[in-house]
């Protein structure tokens, strides 16, 4: 590296996402991993894919090869709006797709922060988009939850003292505790918003994956003034390497999104957009998500079961669908050293610790068991239970 070279304070304090340094750990074959957020590779239509790709190029292929519009592929966004719209249970304004739903998160902070302004997040919160708040210089204001999500009155007490421009929520299967915010919130979250003038991220991406209980409304079902902006994503439902999310809000609000776009990747890939417009269009998304349902319904209970063996002590959540549950070991213990002894045995974890705005909670860890078998989750967690019992003994 260059003597001396100046790096942008933006920088200062951030280390990289967690999970993907972990990941660098447990590349080897024969690891069994929790720690990643990947759908299973049973749930990957690549097949449909590489036929619809062809398809799409044969009838299309000199608009899909050009450069587009950074609004969107114009075939998909014909399908895009309506889905949304139906998905949300109300009307919105505008949609834009994005490469992923975390660069629209990107884009809504490029849009609206300014370095010091306050944002409410959960307590814990998905560290991706934690990573991508510091690095637009927010101040993180951590919001407690309970088993129903978000406590309301502690976020307009946190609103009243800190005046956030943004509150950054995940209401359905929260990464990475798994928690569903509880119907009666949800109006109370828009109203707060539009009471305060907080513009609220509303991100999304596992409402599809339920395996109990009945859905629930968006918040942005609520927004009556524009305040709630929507982030979506076909990443865990279709595929996560086509790289095609979307956000859905007021125009005026999209139009400053898309403006940061233009600079950032000029529009999402054509061919991406493309596939998944088709994927829709053809009708094969209901067939899709009821059979991946199904799976990720017993690969949890698998996890769920192993997990009741655990000493006391170990408490877990018990989500409703998503791909992760949470677990909070007994007090002293640090997952941090015990990930490492772990990846020693063949198996990984992420330390919850990284899920905090402010750190702490050393005792916490997240699970996935979307990624891996049924013979790889009984086997995986018997080893985490034998030394679990290790270090209580």
């Amino acid at each position: 590296m260059p003597e001396n070279i100046r790096f942008a304070h933006r920088f200062d304090g951030i280390t990289g996402s967690a999970i993907r340094e972990i990941f660098k750990l447990i590349a080897q074959p024969d690891m069994i991993s929790f720690a990643g957020g990947n759908p299973s590779p049973a749930a990957l239509p690549d097949q449909d894919a590489a036929r619809i790709a062809q398809q799409v190029l044969a009838e299309d292929g000199k608009r899909i090869l050009q450069y587009g519009a950074t609004e969107g592929y114009p075939p998909f966004l014909e399908t895009l709006k309506p889905y949304v719209e139906n998905m949300l249970g109300c009307t919105v304004p505008a949609v834009l797709p994005t490469t992923g739903s975390t660069q629209g998160m990107d884009l809504l902070c490029k849009a609206m922060l300014d370095p010091g302004d306050a944002v409410l997040v959960e307590n814990p919160s998905f560290l991706g988009n934690l990573q991508c708040l510091k690095f637009y210089q927010a101040n993180l204001v951590p919001v407690e939850s309970d088993e129903d999500g978000l406590l309301i009155d502690r976020l307009e007490a946190a609103m009243q003292a800190h005046h956030p421009k943004m509150l950054y929520v995940i209401p359905t299967f929260q990464n990475p505790t798994g928690k569903t915010l509880a119907a009666e919130r949800r109006p109370q979250i828009a109203a707060l918003a539009a009471k305060y003038g907080v513009v609220v991220a509303e991100d999304d991406p596992y409402r599809d994956l339920r395996y109990a209980g009945e859905d629930l409304p968006s918040i942005k079902s609520y927004d009556r003034d524009g305040w709630v902006v929507f982030l979506g994503s076909f990443s865990k439902i279709i595929s996560p390497g086509l790289r095609v999310g979307y956000m859905a809000g007021d125009a005026d609000i999209i139009r400053k999104c898309t403006m940061g776009k233009q600079s950032t990747d000029v529009h999402t890939a054509n061919l991406t957009q493309a596939i998944v417009d088709c994927y829709l269009r053809e009708g094969l998304l209901p067939e899709h998500i009821r059979q991946i349902r199904k799976d990720y319904a017993c690969q949890c209970g698998a996890m769920l079961s192993e997990l009741e063996t655990f000493p006391k002590g170990v408490r877990f959540t018990r989500p409703e669908g998503g791909l992760f549950i949470w677990v909070e070991l007994p007090e002293g213990i640090d997952a941090r050293d015990l990930l490492q002894k772990a990846i020693a045995r063949r198996f990984a974890f992420v330390p919850g610790t990284h899920f905090y705005a402010l750190g702490g909670h050393e005792n916490t860890l997240r699970l996935n068991f979307s990624n891996s078998t049924i013979d790889q989750i009984h086997t995986g967690m018997s080893a985490l239970r034998t030394l679990l019992e290790e270090e209580l003994a």
